[in-house]
């Protein structure tokens, strides 16, 4: 038995005091526990009159886009009616405008091919007189340039002339050597 209440001496001596603190810290814990219940009761009360209060902001936002709504109905029609009219006035002075552009443009056309048709003309004769004198200038080179011609082929047969003579002399100083 004496095993028995060493056992028991000890777990009095190591867990009661444990068993104490924890009984002291559970107490700790249920009033704080309490005075967060109060605090949420506190909070709900606090929501319901927010929600009430919502709620009567809600109503008067609908009372007020209600309102809203049609006097945005009413601008709309009036600015539809302005906008038709105003596109109709507009239309009709574009088409004016359009059609006095279109006969300034057909006459400024009109003055254009004539001064074209005029400047086109002109310079077809200056450029068939250019022409004629290129073909007369192209003429004359031609001729040279056969001139020119003639005399390299004649260089060129003086070169040969003088190749085949040396040629030759040198045959005959040999042939001189071989006599002699």
């Amino acid at each position: 038995m004496e095993i028995k209440e060493a056992i028991r001496a000890v777990f009095q001596e190591l867990i009661v005091p444990e068993l104490d603190q924890i009984k002291s810290d559970q107490a700790d814990i249920k009033a704080q526990i309490v005075g967060v219940n109060k605090r949420l009761d506190d909070v709900n009360a606090h929501l319901v009159d927010q929600s009430r209060r919502i709620d009567e902001t809600n109503n008067r936002i609908d009372a007020v886009r209600t309102e809203l709504t049609q006097r945005i109905d009413a601008v709309r029609e009036d600015l539809t009616q302005r906008i038709e009219h105003v596109r109709d006035e507009l239309t009709e002075r574009i088409e004016a405008v359009r059609a006095e552009l279109t006969q300034r443009m057909d006459a400024v056309r009109e003055d254009l091919t004539q001064r074209i048709e005029s400047v086109r003309q002109e310079l077809s004769l200056r450029i068939d007189g250019v022409h004629t004198d290129l073909i007369h200038r192209n003429d004359r080179t031609h001729s040279r340039l056969d001139r020119i011609w003639e005399v390299i082929v004649r260089r060129e047969e003086y070169e040969e002339f003088k190749k085949r003579l040396k040629s030759l002399e040198q045959e005959v100083e040999e042939l001189k050597r071989k006599v002699a």
